[in-house]
């Protein structure tokens, strides 16, 4: 990775394409770890955290991560995410952060040396563009070890380097866990 000590860096995190990306090469995000490494990679001034929450819901799986993640160093932008019915009748959830993130990119640029972009998805192709354009480094973190490829090839050919989610699974993810070891149905085997 290349990371220069005085560079002033900001994270971008689009946590729904993050998510699928780490469990696509079974990885499990330890933020708490992806913020201190890439504190020693330069001055972090910022981490922003991207999700869409779905309100009408008593409990919702992300609030515990997203409340952690706003108490600990990141900036949580959220929105309310969309309900409605497809076609078959079921219900369904829309909920879509590419645009605040895109602008958010393009605001931040005037103030950083380098972003890190947690997303795969081509459509911030030309969000990337515009913030290299102000003279901007861009690393896109994603995935092409999974099958099919979690990122855009267009995405990453803009970017200036692209970091492997799985390269840095060591560095920002918890332990794997070998449930082979532990699993008492393994000892019922003929």
């Amino acid at each position: 990775m290349a990371f220069y000590k005085d560079e002033r860096l900001a994270l971008f995190i689009d946590g729904a394409n993050l998510y699928s990306a780490a469990r696509a090469v079974g990885l499990e995000i330890d933020f708490r770890k992806l913020l201190k490494e890439f504190q020693g990679k330069g001055r972090l001034l910022r981490a922003n955290y991207y999700t869409a929450l779905v309100e009408t819901d008593d409990y919702s799986p992300i609030r515990p991560l997203v409340d952690w993640l706003a108490y600990n160093g990141f900036t949580v932008i959220k929105k309310p995410a969309r309900e409605f019915t497809d076609r078959e009748g079921r219900k369904r959830v829309r909920g879509n952060m590419d645009v605040e993130l895109a602008i958010d990119m393009l605001e931040m640029a005037r103030n950083v040396d380098h972003i890190v972009l947690f997303s795969g998805n081509g459509d911030f192709r030309r969000a990337v563009e515009a913030v290299k354009a102000r003279g901007v480094r861009v690393s896109v973190v994603s995935t092409v070890a999974s099958n099919p490829p979690m990122i855009s090839d267009d995405l990453r050919r803009e970017a200036d380097h692209f970091i492997d989610l799985e390269d840095l699974g060591e560095l920002i993810a918890r332990p794997r866990r070998d449930f082979s070891e532990d699993d008492p149905a393994d000892d019922n085997e003929d």
